[in-house]
């Protein structure tokens, strides 16, 4: 259960990273200017984030395993068309497909761990799941770097078909199906192509906004009116894509506020760093992606260690601390630049973050799906991964802008190496915020004592069932 569902949601996440690191060949192949790149990863980022809340209320309606299936196979015949593109403007949209198939596939893994593990041991299995997932996005910038400098750009979409297709057996035999049987089959369209709108004008409005002021300004006035829409859309809807009561929690409101500050701040650094690593500093594309292995590894190892001092500690100890190591970690960050050693200037900000993510990952998102009742895990886990995502989306978009970086700032090393360093302070602020949030907004819950495994009663799923009464015997 958790290796497959982790795998299928690793796989989307890894999406979002491992074209970070095949930025500056795709602008040379392609010819690509700053916006170009900036669409490469925001066209993806843009339906996985509009559609994921569509995509968790799928699951909850018509079957989380059914649909999770469905979006790994449109992932799949995506990611195809993407490494099969001819043109900067056909990758483009072959990405926006990409983002499609992921929206149905992320929020339908955690719910399908929400329903089958018992809650005693949700905050561990999820730490796994943390672990796992988070691994393969931290591992997107060695594998694009390997991927590039071995067989081309292509290949950083191709290698996803293969895979697909083994996670997809492995669902069918071995994940039981899980749906929440009160909901009808209605869905909410309007809600879904609304949100699009709103995040996609948006994000025009940010990357245009030097170049062409006059439509950035229209953009984004459409933008905000199209966001009023998609509120009183959803207050009014029947089954709203997003229902707003799941807001009327405070710890489902906070740590969802102190997500977007958090992961904002996390898709500017892998966004930046390696066209850092790699323009200004002149690592090859390999070299990029080894640079920021011990992330990787770090992520992998701490991520259950951080799961299970959630449930001893409860989530605002572990979500300040890691917040203000990451926040830290980006100050020092602004020391890397074209002098830079790796061993003193580069590797400390890629361990110190690899210990923050593990202590950020596993309590926001058990404070997410606990603050809800287990029937509303997918739609919870929706938004909770919509959030992250509208982050990405809009510090990626708004980065360069806030940031003083040119269009031609992925071939000209002078102008992106400032625009690094005020970048990074950016991001660094952007943590620090996050953890602020969550220090004084969320409420450290009472410690709840470990109980021996046998004295609980498995209903839930009977896969895992079977294996539990071995252990008791």
């Amino acid at each position: 259960m958790l290796v497959v569902t982790a795998a299928g949601s690793g796989l989307v996440l890894l999406e979002a990273t491992v074209v970070n690191v095949a930025l500056p060949a795709l602008q040379r192949n392609l010819d690509a200017s700053m916006a170009g790149l900036q669409w490469t990863v925001n066209a993806f980022t843009l339906t996985l984030s509009a559609l994921i809340l569509l995509g968790g209320g799928l699951g909850d309606r018509f079957g989380r395993r059914r649909v999770y299936l469905v979006g790994l196979v449109w992932f799949a015949a995506a990611s195809l068309l993407c490494g099969m593109a001819p043109s900067l403007e056909w990758l483009i949209a072959g990405r926006a497909l990409q983002g499609i198939g992921g929206a149905m596939v992320v929020p339908g893994s955690l719910a399908l761990i929400q329903a089958s593990f018992h809650p005693d041991y949700r905050a561990r299995a999820i730490g796994w799941w943390s672990g796992m997932s988070g691994m393969a996005g931290a591992a997107g910038p060695l594998l694009g770097g390997t991927l590039v400098d071995a067989a081309g750009w292509r290949w950083v979409f191709l290698v996803n078909v293969p895979i697909a297709a083994v996670l997809a057996v492995l669902l069918v035999v071995h994940v039981p199906e899980s749906r929440h049987d009160g909901l009808s089959g209605r869905f909410d369209v309007a809600g879904a192509v609304l949100a699009a709108l709103a995040l996609g004008a948006m994000s025009h409005a940010l990357i245009q906004a030097i170049d062409t002021p006059v439509s950035a300004s229209f953009a984004a006035l459409l933008g905000v009116v199209v966001a009023v829409a998609f509120v009183w859309v959803e207050r009014r809807a029947r089954d709203p894509m997003l229902p707003l009561g799941l807001f009327a929690s405070r710890p489902f409101s906070v740590a969802n506020l102190a997500s977007f500050f958090l992961y904002g701040g996390l898709a500017g650094l892998f966004f930046l760093m390696p066209i850092q690593l790699q323009v200004t500093a002149g690592y090859t594309t390999l070299a990029a992606g080894l640079a920021l292995l011990p992330l990787t590894v770090l992520t992998l190892v701490l991520s259950a260690r951080g799961g299970a001092l959630t449930k001893r500690a409860g989530p605002r100890v572990p979500l300040a601390a890691g917040a203000l190591l990451c926040g830290f970690a980006l100050v020092l960050a602004t020391r890397v630049g074209r002098d830079a050693s790796y061993l003193t200037d580069v590797l400390p900000v890629v361990c110190l973050v690899g210990i923050g993510i593990p202590l950020i990952t596993p309590p926001i998102t058990a404070t997410v799906l606990s603050a809800v009742p287990d029937a509303r895990a997918g739609i919870a886990s929706a938004v909770g991964n919509g959030v992250a995502r509208a982050a990405g989306l809009v510090i990626v978009a708004a980065l360069p802008l806030l940031a003083g970086l040119p269009q031609d700032a992925a071939s000209n090393p002078a102008e992106l190496d400032r625009g690094f360093d005020a970048g990074m302070l950016i991001c660094a602020g952007l943590f620090v915020a996050g953890g602020l949030i969550v220090w004084f907004g969320v409420r450290r819950p009472a410690k709840v004592p470990d109980e021996p495994i046998s004295r609980h009663h498995w209903t839930g799923c009977p896969q895992l069932a079977s294996g539990v009464a071995d252990a008791d015997r």
